[in-house]
């Protein structure tokens, strides 16, 4: 897994990361935006690339989507990724 992808944030320091509250961030992971990992206890990890995540949620909600356009949004994101990184393999 790459430094990118590991959990390395707790939740309160993710939330302040980002200036959202800690409920929010768990609203989020239930709506299905983000994915942090979890320590063995539990505990959520949040990795440099879910921040970014929550960065670009916050962006959308602030251009005035909803949390299922917002769910959208991000699908189509990763799935354009997913090509282009396809692409340039070829």
């Amino acid at each position: 897994m790459s430094d990118e992808n590991r959990g390395v944030f707790a939740i309160s320091v993710a939330a302040e990361m980002v200036s959202m509250e800690i409920q929010n961030l768990r609203v989020y992971e239930r709506r299905g935006l983000v994915e942090p990992d979890r320590s063995p206890g539990g505990t959520r990890l949040y990795s440099p690339r879910d921040v970014e995540r929550l960065h670009r949620v916050r962006d959308l909600l602030a251009e005035g989507l909803n949390l299922a356009g917002i769910r959208r949004v991000l699908e189509l994101e990763d799935e354009v990724d997913r090509l282009r990184r396809k692409l340039a393999r070829r």
